[in-house]
């Protein structure tokens, strides 16, 4: 059993960020100081990599080969998957560091339909185990089993020979307060995708045949989530742009590599420096809003906000580049029967901070695939001296159902 307060759990849901922000001067105006600016949002377990496969590479997926976990990374890339049908199943324990019984869960099924298009729909479930609810004065509130989940439906089709587009909607639940506070209820929220993938045969290499593949998605354009009736405020969906390439390498006819960069960031305004007083610390108001010393107002709705976040940033173009994370990996596969994988993950120290290795295998055997992943973080907390994702593990298993009887399958590019 855990025992926290209910506003821990904020905490726990930040698994990226470990800094605080301090007062400092910024331009003669007493404000929080920009060596740590973390962006947060509601659900952050839906930029968790769910499948073993992307996270073994660095958590990168947009422009990879498709599979039934595609939805998480470019539903559009769904319009070239080879199998007629696919379920994948994927789990993690998450967060072992800290808590001993957090998981994640995802069920995925795509279904081509025509040769030129495919649907798709996903399952996502994390648990955030039996907490004991305790109020400021750590009176017990009694035992529950905080839950979030989202379900996906996509629809990707072949737009010509070597591009295909994508839509998808999604509702996304969260209970993390399960009703302990009369005013506390649990979040909805709705969202759409838009995908874009491309992919195709190239010849640059005399000695080997090659592929070249880019896509570009937007992920979470949605509705802002709400936990509290006595609370106007709402909290921002993690809206994410994805882009990056690959190139997939066929050394011979029994081995091939596959390097893959991706491209993050999230749409998401970045939180202002509010002005303070140099005397006594507190915030400056204005109109009864507080007076912003760096930066835009982040409480505007999420279209506006998506736009505004390539801009807002408190500290100019050089933060807004910061926002960005970047994931490499690499693939080979032997004779499509045997595959290792790694990669490497890079957030920017004021921005979350999370670096790390991945690693990881997998097997194809007739109608099924297993895959697992490992994560070795290179950086750890300045307090706790460990990280929080030290020794994550990811498995995955997924059944081509297409295969049996012998069936032929579609050709990845029509």
């Amino acid at each position: 059993m855990k025992r926290i307060k209910i506003f821990t759990l904020l905490f726990v849901m930040l698994f990226a960020g470990y800094g605080v922000k301090a007062q400092v001067d910024i331009d003669g105006v007493v404000g929080q100081n920009l060596d740590y600016n973390v962006i947060s949002t509601a659900v952050p377990f839906m930029m968790i990599a769910p499948d073993a496969r992307s996270s073994a590479m660095g958590d990168v997926g947009v422009s990879t080969s498709p599979d039934v976990y595609s939805m998480h990374w470019n539903p559009a890339k769904y319009a070239f998957i080879q199998d007629d049908f696919s379920v994948g199943l994927a789990y993690s324990p998450w967060l072992r560091e800290l808590v001993t019984d957090m998981n994640i869960a995802y069920l995925g099924i795509s279904k081509r339909v025509s040769p030129k298009s495919t649907v798709a729909a996903t399952l996502r479930y994390f648990s955030l185990g039996d907490i004991t609810f305790t109020d400021d004065d750590n009176y017990d509130l009694g035992t529950y089993s905080p839950n979030e989940w989202a379900i996906d439906v996509a629809y990707s089709r072949k737009l010509g020979k070597y591009i295909s587009g994508a839509v998808a909607g999604r509702l996304i639940y969260s209970n993390l307060t399960q009703g302990v506070k009369d005013y506390s209820k649990p979040a909805l929220s709705v969202a759409a995708d838009v995908a874009v993938y491309y992919t195709r045969d190239v010849y640059w290499f005399n000695t080997m045949d090659a592929n070249f593949s880019w896509g570009v998605s937007i992920n979470n354009i949605g509705s802002k989530m709400n936990y509290n009736d006595a609370n106007l405020d709402k909290d921002f969906i993690p809206t994410n742009l994805r882009f990056g390439p690959t190139l997939k390498l066929d050394i011979d006819d029994y081995n091939s590599l596959a390097f893959s960069i991706d491209f993050n960031k999230l749409l998401v305004p970045t939180p202002p420096v509010y002005a303070k007083d140099s005397i006594t610390g507190a915030l400056i108001y204005d109109n009864g809003e507080p007076v912003i010393a760096a930066g835009k107002d982040d409480n505007v709705g999420p279209i506006q906000g998506l736009i505004q976040s390539f801009y807002d940033a408190p500290g100019g173009f050089s933060e807004e580049i910061k926002e960005f994370t970047l994931g490499v990996g690499a693939e080979y596969w032997y004779n499509q029967t045997f595959t290792v994988r790694t990669g490497f993950f890079h957030e920017a120290k004021m921005k979350g901070n999370r670096r790390y290795m991945t690693f990881g295998a997998g097997l194809r055997y007739n109608v099924f695939n297993i895959d697992v992943s490992y994560l070795v973080p290179v950086n750890n907390s300045a307090t706790s001296g460990t990280n929080p994702l030290e020794g994550t593990l990811r498995f995955s298993l997924t059944f081509n159902l297409d295969k049996w009887g012998n069936k032929t399958k579609l050709e990845s590019v029509n």
